[in-house]
């Protein structure tokens, strides 16, 4: 199971995505051959990459073996807008791939 936790934080007194956090196996096919983790790794690293790297934005990322995490060190209105974009893409994949779990707290 892959479980993608999205938090909110407390930007500006409005509520939007702060960070999140991507752990698992989504166990859909082999190692090296599991269409769904493909998927979802590939647009978590462009996500995390597009951060971090194009938009300079302050963040933490943390990479471990089956998991990756961001963490937004102050606000940034494109950084929330891609980690809102990759819990949409997320949401989409779930609906076709009940091996992938995704929530907001």
């Amino acid at each position: 199971m892959l479980k993608c936790v999205f938090r909110l934080g407390e930007f500006d007194k409005a509520k939007s995505f702060a960070g999140f956090e991507i752990s698992g196996h989504a166990g859909y096919g082999t190692e090296g051959n599991d269409i769904v983790c493909a998927a979802v790794s590939s647009c978590t690293m462009l996500v995390c990459n597009a951060i971090t790297e194009n938009f300079g934005a302050n963040a933490e990322v943390t990479v471990e073996e089956n998991r990756i995490s961001l963490e937004l060190c102050k606000p940034s209105s494109e950084a929330q807008k891609l980690i809102s974009a990759l819990y949409q893409h997320l949401e989409t994949l779930s609906e076709d791939y009940t091996n992938i779990k995704v929530s907001v707290i």
